[in-house]
């Protein structure tokens, strides 16, 4: 990949970021026009014959790889659909280095926040249901969806920090710089 690809992606989470701060939400506006601009970096730039499968892989793979955390009430559609436009750029094999590294920034992002609000008893309650009823449906037993939520919120956060700390991590490590 080149510069282009690397510049635009930053770019591109960095107004990510500043807006989930900003509004805690990630337009779609902002990820449909990274993904057509994936499209575009991709056909003029990528590969010869497989710019298209290229884009497609990195999109499904971003997406697929934050979707449980969606299902489970773990994130926001706007962070799933930003990890999308994340892979549609980086291909399918950094979009997976890419993810493992914004979930860990993600967790760092999520203790210092913690830490800020001074509910650790709540969110160490949280943690012991959640633990709780993993084990149960381990063991067999159903437990209903919101069941495995846990208790009361400790507050959200702006995922999209993690995933443009995540990017930006994920680049530097793939570009050996």
């Amino acid at each position: 990949m080149s510069n282009a690809f690397d510049f635009a992606l930053l770019w591109l989470v960095l107004q990510a970021a500043v807006t989930d701060l900003a509004v805690r939400k990630i337009p779609n506006v902002l990820v449909l026009s990274g993904l057509l601009l994936a499209l575009a970096l991709h056909g003029t730039l990528g590969p010869d014959g497989a710019w298209l499968s290229a884009w497609l892989a990195g999109m499904l793979a971003g997406f697929f790889l934050f979707l449980p955390l969606y299902i489970v009430s773990g994130m926001a559609a706007g962070d799933v659909k930003l990890m999308a436009m994340v892979g549609a750029f980086s291909g399918p094999s950094l979009a997976c280095e890419i993810a493992a590294a914004s979930i860990l920034a993600g967790g760092v992002l999520g203790l210092l926040l913690l830490a800020a609000s001074g509910r650790w008893r709540q969110g160490l309650a949280n943690i012991g249901l959640l633990l709780a009823a993993w084990m149960l449906r381990l063991s067999g037993v159903r437990v209903p969806l919101p069941v495995m939520a846990g208790g009361a919120s400790v507050g959200g956060m702006p995922y999209g920090v993690a995933v443009a700390i995540g990017t930006a991590i994920g680049l530097w490590s793939a570009r050996g710089a």
